[in-house]
């Protein structure tokens, strides 16, 4: 078996999905992703209006609505802006914390924008539900109101998958990549140790994807080191992050998809096919139910160890985290923020382990390989938009700001206060990203997970697709439904949705 069977990577003659997306070009990607949204063209006034580049001479307070760990790191935050991108001291950002979980921020941008309120000026939205805003004409084209120098600078460097999440069907960008975020496994290695496992075992991890038969083993003989009370955590709970990450990790680890082939995933609506009555995805929900309910589950897969909290059902990704943080977990799926907290020197430290998603079946046995199966890592990020209800003056500030942040220093910066990952590739996995503090002992472990990361089909259909699709998930997850039972429904459901999407 070779090196790419065993581990689960792409082979040196596969491209890897990350730059598979890119091949596409930014432009032709938005195409695939917005085209079929039924709206989103520009044109409205406010959205339109080129904005002045001069700094304001008076002062100017703009709000920007993020979330409670960018509020927390405001002060840095600003240093960097200011030293490093040029942020004019006229310009003065109001940080505001809004919730953590993505769907309680997305219906407050919606009530805000419908409302027409001028503030919050700067918005951080999360890059699968961008594109519904964009199709109602609720933002600012920034195409057309920032410089063409800066837009082009943008589109060429930017991770293009994650600007056409911020696109319209004429490859306007309505948002500015603030972070890529791409999952990986975090882990003890010091209870690692004390179950037998060694530095060398680590080292390896690290980059050389595990199976998940092989990693509900090592995660179990952690859970016989006293004072372990969880094995696995993960978010299991019937909400966005279940159905455009979670799963989409678990269910392309074992070779299966929402839409079949990964040129599915972004449309056209109501013209792909629905897979997930396939074995891979009903396998992917009966392993994750045995790590759940152990081999006493109807569905139980043989060879895979109880290693995950009931609770996990309800867990989003600071509940998730918190026990393993507390040091009462083996092992926690989360995204690079939590590496930051975790790998803090009064928490584990180095004792912190790093290792991609664990794989079913490589992406060479997968019926829609190359680009799903193996390990996989859902692609996750956060554009920030502009307000277009915003006065003037505001929106003049805030093109400050997005120019501060368009700094390679800046996204650096930003990498090692919070673990946001840079949206531009080049400063991924460097000299320079190795030598940052905390996270940069893992950036060839993120750089893998960048590598191998599946979006979400993001679509102006999506927000309606995922919440039945973690409500079926969670379902089966809590023994309500068996995993055939639930994705035949969800079949049903998505099918309908497809058909009313196409018809809009």
């Amino acid at each position: 078996m070779s090196d790419s069977d065993r581990t689960g990577t792409r082979s040196g003659s596969s491209i890897s999905r990350r730059r598979f997306v890119q091949a596409t070009g930014a432009s032709g990607l938005a195409v695939g992703v917005a085209g079929c949204i039924g709206g989103g063209g520009g044109g409205g006034d406010a959205t339109d209006t080129p904005i002045s580049t001069e700094p304001p001479e008076e002062e100017v307070t703009i709000q920007l609505l993020a979330d409670a760990n960018f509020e927390g790191a405001s002060d840095q935050i600003d240093q960097t802006l200011r030293e490093n991108g040029g942020l004019p001291d006229t310009v003065n950002i109001d940080w505001l914390a809004g919730s953590f979980e993505t769907g309680n921020r997305q219906s407050q941008f919606q009530q805000l924008l419908s409302a027409g309120e001028g503030e919050p000026t700067i918005m951080m939205m999360d890059n699968g539900w961008t594109i519904p805003f964009i199709a109602r004409n609720q933002l600012q084209n920034l195409t057309k109101s920032f410089p063409d120098s800066f837009i082009s600078d943008v589109q060429d460097n930017y991770l293009s998958n994650m600007l056409a999440t911020a696109s319209n069907q004429d490859g306007d960008l309505f948002g500015i990549p603030l972070f890529a975020d791409f999952p990986t496994i975090q882990y003890r290695k010091d209870i690692l140790r004390e179950a037998g496992y060694s530095d060398s075992d680590f080292e390896e991890w690290a980059t050389n994807p595990m199976t998940w038969q092989e990693f509900s083993q090592v995660v179990a003989d952690g859970l016989e080191v006293d004072g372990m009370e969880q094995g696995f955590n993960w978010q299991g709970s019937a909400y966005e992050g279940l159905s455009c990450c979670d799963f989409v990790e678990f269910m392309g680890s074992w070779g299966g998809s929402y839409f079949g082939e990964f040129s599915n995933l972004f449309g056209p609506i109501g013209d792909r096919p629905i897979t997930v009555e396939e074995e891979p995805v009903i396998n992917a929900i009966r392993m994750m139910r045995t790590f759940i309910h152990g081999e006493s589950d109807s569905a139980a897969l043989d060879g895979y160890a109880d290693i995950s909290p009931n609770a996990v059902v309800q867990y989003t990704e600071e509940p998730s985290r918190e026990p393993f943080t507390q040091g009462r977990t083996v092992a926690l799926r989360n995204w690079p923020y939590s590496i930051n907290i975790n790998g803090a020197e009064d928490v584990f430290g180095e004792d912190l382990g790093v290792m991609p998603v664990p794989y079913a079946v490589t992406a060479e046995e997968s019926k829609y390989g190359p680009e799903i199966g193996g390990t996989t890592s859902a692609l996750g990020g956060w554009h920030l938009t502009l307000n277009p209800n915003s006065a003037p003056e505001k929106k003049r500030a805030a093109f400050q700001v997005f120019q501060a942040l368009n700094d390679d220093q800046v996204r650096l910066d930003l990498f090692e206060i919070g673990g946001w990952i840079p949206p531009i590739p080049d400063l991924i996995a460097t000299e320079s990203t190795r030598e940052l503090d905390i996270i940069g002992r893992y950036v060839d472990t993120i750089q893998l997970a960048a590598e191998n990361a599946v979006p979400r089909p993001v679509t102006a259909i999506w927000p309606q697709q995922s919440t039945q699709i973690s409500s079926e998930i969670n379902a089966s997850l809590r023994q309500e439904k068996s995993p055939s039972d639930a994705m035949s429904s969800l079949a049903d459901s998505l099918e309908s949705l497809e058909e009313q999407g196409a018809n809009n």
